[in-house]
């Protein structure tokens, strides 16, 4: 419906679409990590108030990605809309699929500030590992510290025990450790695969207030962001939170749907705890799976999958509070820090059961695109205001 030359405009620069018969079985290493950490009964009703515990109940497992299939969904990725282009017509994740995949609060506070200079641009000007050692109750040696990232390895030897008997300001500091490993390896993990960012401090100091925030929203501006950066045909390895991909396509793809998951629970997610793709013929598989997408008809994607009786059984009822689905259909902007990227629900009207209209324009944000967090630090929040 608009002028193609302007629609993909990328694939003559560095769209992977634009390179497949250079490259027919290229196959893109999807970067996960483990948290690993034990949840200890005391640390629940922290992850309670931060609302984040529904997404930890999807890491009692760990959940394995079909990297073929993800690879041919990232080939139909367009930057420009936000959306997979498939033969039948758009499609996207959405904050309503957050909502029901990972149990995730969409509502609320955009999640940003600053990456690193702490002491110059928030109010308390505190420096950073002065703020690490009230928060967390020691320094790091030297050998855990790289720049403004800590590595994994010391969460874990620090914070696997608590003790039956352990304080509980002790508790807060186990708490802090286990949120801040929760939110980098599901959420917001990134190609440093085995390092902590120290960006959350602010937020792990006030810890009474994390549920106050959009986490929902932040995890799927990262999830476009990283979909949006796999695109380029230079890049092989892809972060971000790929099992609500991957699970948003078994819910909507039942053509693609592993069988023998029958039985589900909320979030949604946990539906594929068990599932093991198989790891042999990767570059075959890749170029199955780019057959079966090709072949993808309108009858073949489920436009509502959650209005189903069985799905409304065991939703949270959380969310199916009014202004949360309200959300679910607005164009807007999507924050996590320095990726900025937009909502463009109004090319996908007919996953909220309405009929697609003409869509607005997509949006040029080419410009936020090239914003990466490099070239000096800033209040995010207030940079791009405008």
């Amino acid at each position: 419906m608009e002028d193609k030359a302007r629609m993909y405009q990328l694939n003559g620069v560095a769209h992977v679409a634009g390179n497949i018969d250079q490259e027919p079985t290229r196959v893109i290493t999807c970067v996960r990590r483990q948290q690993n950490m034990p949840l200890h009964e005391r640390i629940i009703p922290y992850l309670e108030t931060a609302d984040l515990y529904h997404l930890d109940r999807l890491i009692s497992q760990w959940l394995w990605v079909n990297e073929p299939l993800l690879s041919a969904f990232v080939e139909r990725w367009r930057p420009e809309t936000h959306t997979f282009h498939m033969p039948f017509g758009e499609c996207a994740i959405t904050l309503q699929d957050v909502a029901y995949q990972l149990g995730l609060p969409i509502d609320g506070e955009a999640v940003s500030g600053c990456l690193t200079d702490f002491e110059n641009l928030m109010d308390n000007r505190r420096p950073t590992w002065e703020w690490f050692r009230e928060l967390f109750g020691e320094l790091l040696p030297p050998n855990k510290v790289k720049q403004m990232t800590v590595h994994f390895t010391w969460f874990h030897e620090r914070f696997w025990d608590l003790p039956a008997d352990t304080s509980e300001e002790t508790v807060r500091i186990h708490a802090r450790a286990y949120i801040m490993m929760l939110l980098l390896s599901q959420l917001f993990a990134d190609k440093n695969a085995n390092r902590v960012h120290l960006r959350w401090l602010p937020y792990l100091a006030l810890m009474d207030d994390l549920g106050r925030y959009s986490w929902g929203s932040a995890a799927l501006a990262w999830l476009y962001r990283c979909l949006c950066h796999g695109t380029n045909r230079n890049v092989v390895n892809v972060a971000g939170p790929l099992q609500l991909l991957q699970s948003w396509i078994f819910w909507r793809f039942f053509s693609l749907r592993p069988c023998g998951f029958d039985v589900f629970e909320f979030p949604l997610a946990s539906r594929w705890a068990t599932y093991l793709p198989t790891t042999d013929a990767g570059d075959q598989r890749v170029v199955s799976s780019r057959l079966c997408l090709d072949r993808l008809r309108d009858r073949d994607f489920l436009w509502d999958p959650y209005s189903a009786p069985d799905v409304a059984a065991i939703v949270h009822p959380d969310i199916l509070v009014e202004e949360h689905r309200r959300l679910w259909m607005a164009a807007m902007s999507l924050i996590y820090f320095v990726a900025i990227e937009w909502h463009q629900v109004d090319r996908v009207v007919p996953q909220f059961g309405g009929v697609q209209h003409l869509p607005q324009l997509a949006l040029n944000i080419d410009w936020l695109h090239a914003k990466d967090g490099r070239g000096g630090d800033r209040w995010f929040s207030s940079y791009y205001q405008e």
